[in-house]
């Protein structure tokens, strides 16, 4: 018996000294988040510029025409028949140009934009996982839409119906951890900012 309660509380020893390593190590890993949330546009921007963009065609095509095909079933997207829509993103000097053509959303590499829509990575992600109202970042500046102001407001409502219901599992999930990520990163980083200031 006294073997046993001896064994227990090593156990409970090892637990506790492993509870407060981990919350001595939370901020370690708060300013990791924060820095990899900063510069992980920059780490992609070389692997994704050298992608070639037949892949980046069809999985975009891919995504898009899933993600959207009710809305192209019920001629929401015939606002951008004949007509071209830009979309890039900033950080990663990465532009797509979409448009649709026999009820099919296609991507182009090149072509003469009505309307361009861009913003950084992580703010586009955000929108995506609903984490982030476009209108604030419009305001803010972090999105811009640029062109026919007509179709502009077409692709602000297009964003602002974007479904996460609708979209394969894997996808949905995988973009929600990846906002969640991307969210705590930047409270992380904006915390360790203020204190930075409140310490000068």
């Amino acid at each position: 018996m006294w073997q046993n309660s001896g064994t227990w509380h090593c156990h409970f020893i090892q637990c506790y000294h492993f509870i407060q390593d981990y919350k001595e190590s939370l901020p370690v890993l708060g300013k990791l988040r924060a820095h990899l949330v900063r510069q992980g546009p920059a780490l992609l921007r070389g692997p994704l510029k050298v992608t070639p963009f037949a892949l980046q065609r069809q999985v975009l095509e891919h995504v898009l025409g899933w993600q959207f095909r009710q809305a192209l079933l019920d001629g929401e997207l015939a606002f951008l028949e004949s007509r071209w829509l830009k979309i890039e993103v900033r950080d990663l000097a990465l532009q797509w140009f979409v448009t649709v053509e026999n009820g099919k959303l296609l991507v182009s590499q090149q072509a003469d934009a009505d309307v361009s829509f861009s913003g950084d990575a992580n703010d586009l992600i955000l929108i995506a996982a609903r984490k982030e109202d476009p209108d604030t970042l419009f305001f803010q500046r972090r999105l811009r839409i640029e062109g026919d102001t007509e179709l502009g407001l077409y692709v602000k409502n297009l964003m602002d119906a974007i479904d996460l219901e609708s979209m394969p599992t894997l996808l949905r999930v995988g973009l929600q951890q990846l906002a969640e990520f991307i969210e705590a990163g930047q409270q992380e980083g904006a915390v360790a900012t203020s204190r930075g200031l409140a310490s000068c």
